[in-house]
């Protein structure tokens, strides 16, 4: 019986920076080979980052890719380091299309005393990327099978594993000890409930050591979370990689040493206890989703700091927290817009937020900004209201192109969803944190983060009344949001069955749901997507993310009532 050291590297790759993936990589190899290993195993598409989303058109970005592995599997070796055998994600090509443009497969390929042994392709694709359906076959087997120090291994890419059929049955049919799989799985909040039970299933079908390396990091609005598994043919977790966070973890694989033709490569002459990290929470779990993605958002597009209004409501609160605990709060600056509609509680509230937290601060009343485009137009009623969204709106996109920051948007998923904002005012930004969350779930991150500084023995810095009052935009006197809405957990209760699960009226209905209340919230759903074409990306945290798994058609007479 032998045994090969694995290390699992989850990376955080940048799409399109092939030379720095590619350092991350080899930085990972030096890293594990000096602890033993000799097996690195990156993630889906760790030279290119992931998803490439049309860049898998561009026949030069393609090429590039092809000679970033060639280079890499040319420096792992001058290195010291081409003895190990180390298996990175990369776009490879493939044949021209019929319409002369690039043909791209998602691929993975074996690196070994410099130079690429062997490539496999996917199958299978997700909905939010562009690749090509063929793939590349391994003569006389049609999937990737290699020896490894004695260990025979199998190879798959992500969503290959999500099917029995195809390449999960022939390597179920074959006598193996390990199968590697490669991914890029972003996170939503149900992950958990289907990522561990295919693991188990797959693993009990190849009755073999099942390696699930998964990318971690935030990239537009998708956001990956890490938890790079082992799991042993019965189910049983052997090794948990921290989520959320790069890591190398590593753990002994034994092999049956049947096969005599395989890469030789050199057991460890130590022993070591793989980690298996706890699962987390589900709040917490949101939470550093959120700031992975504005955190990643920011820093890979080069923003050197963050600016967002404080209105003293629990939105703008729970959102400069993430901004806070993403980026600093050294590089976040929150601005405090109040009119002549603004609670002396409101403005306390924004102060004492900016204080604890001890983000920059300002003051820019909106008044005499508002009055000459009222006075002017004779504006009046909702008009009148709008004006002055748009004039914070001003007030943040002038500072940004002043000083360079991000401008975060501060609207939930029940506001978007419903239309329930201005166009130009406060939907101006480049980037929304809560763009994916119920305003429910905004009060329960904003509860679950005090009670987490408590613990750690700070003091909670969303204030109080933030959390208690009735949420208001303020646009008029004694104005509050169920002026215009249900209830908040009636709406998201409604939101969660019409958007996340797109369940009909009737069905809404039969779960216990006022009819005229459901039909005039799916009413404003379906005329609210203009507002939501124009929006800004945020973190996807549900599988019914407006923007990229749901949209709806602007230009549109269907009726919800026949939904």
């Amino acid at each position: 019986m032998t045994r090969i050291r694995f290390a699992l590297a989850q990376l955080n790759p940048i799409v399109g920076d092939i030379t720095g993936n590619s350092l991350a990589i080899l930085a990972a190899v030096a890293d594990s080979y000096a602890r033993g290993a000799r097996v690195i195993v990156t993630p889906e598409m760790s030279i290119t980052g992931y998803p490439v989303d049309d860049l898998a058109s561009s026949i030069d970005f393609i090429r590039q890719s092809d000679a970033g592995v060639r280079s890499l599997a040319r420096r792992i070796a001058s290195d010291g380091f081409g003895d190990a055998v180390v298996i990175v994600g990369y776009l490879s090509e493939a044949a021209e299309t019929d319409f002369g443009g690039a043909r791209a497969h998602n691929s993975l390929a074996v690196l070994h005393n410099g130079h690429i042994v062997a490539t496999y392709a996917k199958r299978h694709l997700p909905n939010y990327s562009v690749f090509d359906e063929e793939r590349v076959f391994v003569p006389g087997t049609g999937t990737l099978v290699l020896d490894l120090g004695g260990v025979t291994t199998g190879f798959l890419i992500c969503e290959d594993l999500w099917r029995s059929d195809g390449p999960v049955a022939e390597l179920a049919a074959r006598d193996l000890d390990a199968v590697v799989v490669i991914n890029a799985s972003p996170f939503d909040t149900a992950k958990d409930e289907s990522r561990f039970p295919l693991l188990t299933t797959r693993a009990a079908e190849f009755d073999a050591t099942l390696v699930y390396v998964n990318a971690v990091g935030g990239q537009d609005d998708l956001v990956f979370d890490g938890d790079s598994s082992v799991l042993d043919s019965t189910g049983v977790t052997l090794l948990r990689a921290v989520r959320f966070e790069p890591a190398t973890v590593l753990i002994d694989i034994p092999g049956s040493g049947k096969s005599s033709k395989g890469i030789e490569l050199a057991e460890p002459t130590d022993v070591i206890t793989p980690t298996v990290q706890n699962d987390l929470p589900d709040l917490e779990a949101i939470w550093e989703a959120l700031v992975l993605g504005v955190r990643d958002y920011a820093t890979k597009n080069g923003f050197p700091s963050i600016v967002l209004g404080l209105s003293g409501g629990i939105d703008s609160a729970v959102c400069a927290v993430i901004a806070a605990d993403a980026v600093g709060a050294h590089r976040v600056f929150g601005v405090s817009m109040p009119s002549q509609y603004s609670s002396d509680g409101s403005k306390d509230d924004a102060r004492e937020l900016a204080n604890t937290l001890g983000c920059h601060f300002d003051v820019q009343p909106i008044a005499e900004l508002v009055t000459p485009f009222e006075t002017q137009l004779g504006l009046t009623g909702v008009a009148a209201e709008n004006i002055q969204a748009r004039a914070r709106g001003m007030i943040l996109m002038s500072l940004s192109n002043q000083h360079g920051h991000l401008v975060l948007t501060t609207g939930n998923k029940s506001e978007v969803a419903v239309g329930y904002s201005t166009m130009y005012g406060d939907t101006v930004g480049g980037f929304a944190p809560l763009k994916d969350v119920f305003k429910t779930v905004v009060w329960d991150l904003a509860r679950w983060r005090n009670t987490t500084a408590t613990t750690r023995g700070e003091k909670p810095p969303i204030p109080v009344n933030s959390i208690s009052k009735a949420p208001s935009a303020e646009l008029r006197p004694d104005q509050i949001d169920q002026d215009s809405l249900p209830p908040y957990d009636v709406l998201d209760a409604i939101l969660e069955q019409l958007v996340n699960h797109r369940h009909s009226i009737d069905a809404v209905v039969s779960a216990g749901h006022d009819r005229a209340t459901v039909e005039r919230i799916a009413a404003l759903v379906a005329g609210s997507e203009w507002k939501r074409r124009q929006g800004a990306i945020g973190p996807r945290i549900s599988r019914m993310a407006f923007g990229r798994e749901r949209r709806l058609p602007i230009t549109v007479r269907h009726s919800p009532e026949l939904s």
